[in-house]
């Protein structure tokens, strides 16, 4: 045994450096990734983002080829930077700013110098570029736009920032990156996955041939397709009957929640934030603090709902049996309150009124009065507020509704705990919060919570989360979270009477002009008062015009929220606009010419010139 020992010891340490050798080569990376941070050059390829197409498959958004100048700052050699720079249209200043950049991020790695290239620019330059050490031509793709409409929907592309580089180590200096919309929701299916070639270099940093062969390569995947549930037919007529007005349109199908409008107005054409104007775009519109057109108002702005509200008082009262369909409510051209004899206005109409007929001519009165018999219906108005808004909740209201666009505000539903907080000694009442009866008082809505409330009650008593993505490739309505139904608290025999009255207010009430022939109307119209604080006055400028609607009467297709800033009433502008929308998506075409020759015509560009009349309306209570 002693002879063989000192054969097993040479054996022995030879399998461990082979192992050892092994390990190296095969398992352990540390070492390859030195090696190709020395002697392997690493080259992107940029796959192509998925295009985005609308309800009935017509292409919105497709890629056209862009070209960045890139660095790698230690692979620089001295070269004439005045040259240099007048084939880049840049100035010398501009060149070395770059250029530091490039070194403070990283001397090995590239770096954007000039981005996004013309297909012309790019063609006169790639024949100069052999004289420029450490710079070369990196190809990618940017946004083409089919469309001059929805930019608020589909967002869009532009170069990382450092925060995201931090954070993510799929993305590299220059990368681009969804912003706002769908562009920005679904990064991740668009973007699609990155191809990486490596080249193996000499000692004197020349390209001999593909690392390894090639074998660590891979190939770009081009990004998923998304198909969206918006009609941009409707979406670009409604931005048409939006020009000169502000405010948002919001459609959306009841049956599935999708979104088959959603209209910001102003706005701007999705096409001025593409190529190298893109940031002079973009700054010029965010720094517009009147017009707002990068501000969706159909998602942000919260208003006093007006109107359209009573309808959800007249069905939480039913429900909890505080009134009945036959009960009617007398109305003197409004509704005495209080020990002081308070009163809330009303315009004159017929009276007494039962539910039906208090929808159709919206009527203050029952409201209010209805109102009242909620709240005072529990054994204090603390638990009769925190009943009140359960029931509000379970339409969406006072909270987000969870689409799947990134923008979006919750309004408001006051609590018992905030007028508590209001009134330190508690020592309030229903008729304290009374307003919020009619839509005002502390109740704020976005358009798209009007227009999914709409949707409840045109389905009788739910809802689907609305959804502006329809499906990604072929995967049609697969996401459970907009499939599955939202139901509210309200039991679905109490619809029909509010729904009948909904009906009348194009029969018998406040849009009786606004019929489209042929096509059963729901609708509610609303107007809703706008104040300020100036130095601490209230001051009152002119109301808004609200109109909700759905149709037909049965089997709805549609349901739909309208509201423009300073519109004076209800059917004025919004209920126009309500009407043709309609008309528009269920005919595909319209016949209330005369509704939009009005609207075509009628400009309140100089509602908003007025002193106070164009402050943001965020700041109306």
């Amino acid at each position: 045994m002693r002879k063989f020992l000192l054969h097993i010891i040479i054996v022995l340490v030879g399998l461990i450096y082979l192992g050892r050798l092994f390990y190296l080569q095969i398992y352990d990376t540390s070492y390859t990734n030195i090696s190709k941070n020395n002697a392997v050059k690493t080259v992107f390829e940029y796959p192509q983002r998925g295009n985005i197409f609308d309800r009935k498959g017509k292409l919105l958004v497709s890629n056209q080829p862009s070209y960045d100048v890139m660095v790698i700052p230690r692979e620089l050699k001295p070269f004439d930077t005045l040259e240099f720079c007048s084939l880049l249209k840049i100035s010398k200043e501009k060149l070395k700013k770059q250029l530091r950049r490039a070194r403070r991020y990283s001397t090995r790695l590239q770096f954007v110098v000039v981005p996004q290239l013309s297909k012309n620019e790019y063609a006169f330059l790639q024949e100069k570029m052999h004289k420029y050490d450490g710079f070369y031509i990196q190809k990618r793709s940017l946004r083409s736009y089919k469309t001059k409409s929805a930019a608020n929907v589909l967002g869009y592309i532009a170069e990382v920032n450092e925060r995201i580089l931090r954070l993510d180590n799929h993305y590299h200096s220059g990368d681009l990156i969804g912003k706002q919309g769908i562009e920005k929701e679904y990064e991740k299916d668009l973007r699609g996955s990155k191809g990486v070639r490596y080249f193996q270099k000499d000692r004197f940093n020349r390209e001999i041939g593909p690392y390894l062969g090639g074998k660590l390569d891979t190939a770009a995947v081009k990004g998923k397709d998304i198909h969206l549930g918006l009609d941009i037919e409707l979406q670009e007529y409604g931005e048409k009957l939006m020009q000169n007005k502000r405010g948002g349109i919001v459609a959306l199908e009841p049956k599935t929640g999708e979104l088959l409008a959603l209209v910001t107005a102003p706005s701007y054409a999705p096409e001025l934030l593409v190529g190298r104007k893109r940031s002079a775009n973009f700054t010029k519109m965010y720094r517009d603090s009147i017009n707002r057109p990068m501000y969706d108002r159909g998602l942000l702005a919260e208003y006093p709902p007006g109107s359209p509200f009573k309808i959800l008082t007249g069905l939480i009262a039913l429900q909890e049996g505080v009134i009945t369909t036959r009960q009617r409510f007398s109305c003197a051209n409004g509704y005495y309150y209080g020990t002081r004899g308070r009163k809330m206005g009303c315009h004159p109409h017929s009276s007494p009124l039962n539910l039906s007929y208090a929808t159709a001519n919206s009527c203050n009165s029952y409201f209010a009065q209805s109102y009242r018999k909620i709240i005072e219906k529990e054994a204090s108005p603390q638990a009769g507020i925190d009943n009140w808004r359960r029931h509000l909740r379970s339409f969406g209201l006072g909270g987000f509704l969870g689409y799947d666009l990134p923008a979006g505000r919750p309004g408001k539903i006051p609590t018992s705990k905030y007028y508590d907080a209001i009134y330190p000694s508690k020592r309030w009442k229903g008729v304290t919060t009374l307003s919020n009866a009619i839509g005002q008082g502390e109740v704020l809505c976005t358009p798209i919570q009007l227009a999914n409330m709409t949707a409840a009650i045109a389905n009788r008593g739910y809802f689907y989360t609305p959804h502006v993505v329809k499906g990604i490739d072929d995967n049609y309505n697969k996401n459970p979270r907009y499939t599955e139904r939202n139901q509210t608290t309200i039991d679905s025999i109490h619809f029909e009477p509010l729904i009948d009255g909904m009906e009348k207010v194009f029969t018998h009430g406040t849009a009786m002009f606004l019929q489209v022939p042929g096509i059963t109307i729901c609708g509610k119209t609303g107007t809703a008062e706008n104040f300020i604080k100036i130095e601490g006055k209230r001051t009152q400028l002119t109301d808004h015009s609200i109109f909700v609607a759905f149709a037909p009467k049965d089997n709805p297709k549609i349901a739909l929220a309208v509201f423009i800033e300073n519109g004076y009433w209800g059917s004025r502008y919004a209920g126009k606009i309500a009407s043709l929308m309609i008309e528009k998506y269920i005919r595909g075409k319209v016949t209330m010419t005369h509704l939009e020759d009005w609207l075509m015509t009628h400009s309140l560009e100089e509602e908003y010139a007025k002193p106070l009349s164009g402050l943001p309306f965020v700041i109306n209570r």
